[in-house]
């Protein structure tokens, strides 16, 4: 597996694969890689020739109270996953490649009408600084096709926006949850949680279950299904900050007309905020 930390490097391989005619796959993370981050890069790897992973620990999408500094990093391990899943190319900037001249004085990227909610609301700046270095990387790296996991739906639909609206060349690819056999969403948050926190924590996605078959059977109340869901959560030790029944595109309240669903949830157990979602078709 070849390796950049530099702009040059990464564009050189990445002129080469395309002289020769290769598409390329791109899946950009924060490291501190998973059985979900590899399960992008197989899917990208089964839609085009080549493909390239970015581990950066993303400064600008951190707020004042979330410690960039001790974000979890496994650089070593986070190779190795890499090279034995037969990934072409890791790429590793560091910050001051990505902002040259600080974060004050870098251009930033708004997606305006899916951000004021949900985790925008709750993290304020946060996908300002994801959809910014996402853009900066499409540009550096100019892949064909981009894999994001659905568990961070809002994020998914964000850079789904960004793309639509700024006319980029590159497909973006939503890639289903991976689970736990529990159901528990895989996440690097989970390594935060005991053994007993992680049994507590798949009530989440049962209660997910419960009120998606409940929609899909008729339930079109969503503001008792959420406030019951909710009820149910912290009754069993949550912090639900909140569970969102939503139209899929817009994130919208769902109305009783609508046909495309997301329910989002984010609830902390102890110190660890986890998010998940379910989708719903009613066509």
């Amino acid at each position: 597996m070849y390796q950049a930390t530099s702009v040059v490097e990464l564009r050189q391989y990445v002129q080469h694969w395309k002289d020769h005619e290769q598409s390329i796959a791109f899946i950009p993370t924060m490291g501190n890689l998973h059985d979900g981050h590899m399960s992008l890069i197989e899917k990208g790897q089964s839609l085009c020739d080549r493909s390239i992973c970015s581990i950066f620990v993303n400064p600008m999408q951190f707020g004042p109270n979330e410690d960039w500094d001790h974000y979890p990093r496994s650089l070593a391990a986070d190779i190795a996953r890499l090279e034995a899943i037969g990934c072409d190319l890791a790429y590793m900037p560091t910050a001051s490649e990505l902002y040259p001249q600080g974060l004050d004085r870098i251009s930033k990227v708004e997606v305006t009408d899916l951000t004021s909610d949900y985790e925008g609301a709750h993290r304020p700046g946060h996908f300002t600084g994801v959809a910014t270095v996402v853009l900066k990387l499409f540009n550096i790296v100019k892949p064909d096709v981009s894999v994001f996991g659905k568990k961070d739906y809002q994020q998914y639909r964000v850079i789904s926006k960004m793309v639509e609206d700024f006319n980029l060349d590159v497909q973006i690819i939503g890639q289903e949850t991976t689970r736990e056999p529990s159901g528990l969403a895989t996440s690097s948050r989970n390594q935060y949680l005991d053994e007993t926190q992680k049994e507590q924590a798949a009530l989440i996605y049962r209660t997910l279950r419960d009120s998606a078959q409940r929609i899909e059977t008729g339930t079109r109340d969503y503001a008792a299904l959420e406030a019951e869901a909710i009820a149910t959560l912290d009754g069993a030790g949550f912090r639900t900050d909140y569970f969102s029944v939503c139209n899929a595109q817009s994130l919208a309240p769902a109305s009783a007309d609508d046909r495309d669903l997301v329910i989002l949830v984010t609830a902390a157990l102890g110190d660890t905020r986890l998010l998940d979602n379910i989708e719903i078709s009613l066509w």
